[in-house]
């Protein structure tokens, strides 16, 4: 068992966490955040595959083009606690596959209001240490991005 280092970001949402974990999960919704997601880390968004499974065991791959290049995220769902938990693994480099990183997403009622509040912990290889402050701008936007998707920000206005 190797080292291992934590990024851990929080996002309050303006919806429900029943809201928010269906959006998270739900295949509908995926290819949305997942391109909201790209374009909030600056990239075109060229979307080349958004698979999601969403039940525990379930697979989800999520890939796209970055200058000609592949780039894709990929793991299988460990825990679903609708509303208030999605635990999943998360690779980014085959040389991961026998010990993946882990993702725990906690979405809690936010305190005398409406919305709720999603902690994402991302637990990795501590050989990623120099990508933990990355690691954890990619978790903001693709919180960001979902947030986009729940309030339809991501839908472009008609000209």
């Amino acid at each position: 068992m190797s080292d291992k280092i934590e990024a851990k970001v929080t996002h309050r949402f303006r919806a429900s966490p029943e809201r928010v974990f269906d959006a998270f999960v739900d295949p509908a919704f995926t290819r949305r955040w997942h391109s909201a997601w790209l374009r909030r880390n600056g990239l075109a968004g060229i979307l080349t595959r958004t698979e999601i499974d969403p039940q525990v065991g379930g697979a989800f791959m999520l890939a796209d083009d970055r200058d000609g290049q592949e780039a894709r995220h990929w793991g299988r769902f460990t825990e679903l606690e609708r509303p208030t938990k999605i635990g999943f693994t998360f690779i980014v480099d085959e040389s991961e596959e026998e010990e993946p990183g882990t993702v725990t997403m906690i979405i809690e009622p936010e305190p005398n209001g409406p919305g709720s509040i999603v902690t994402l912990y991302n637990t990795m290889d501590a050989q990623w240490e120099e990508w933990l402050a990355q690691t954890e701008r990619g978790w903001i936007a693709l919180l960001n991005g979902l947030e986009d998707v729940i309030e339809r920000r991501d839908i472009p206005a008609p000209v």
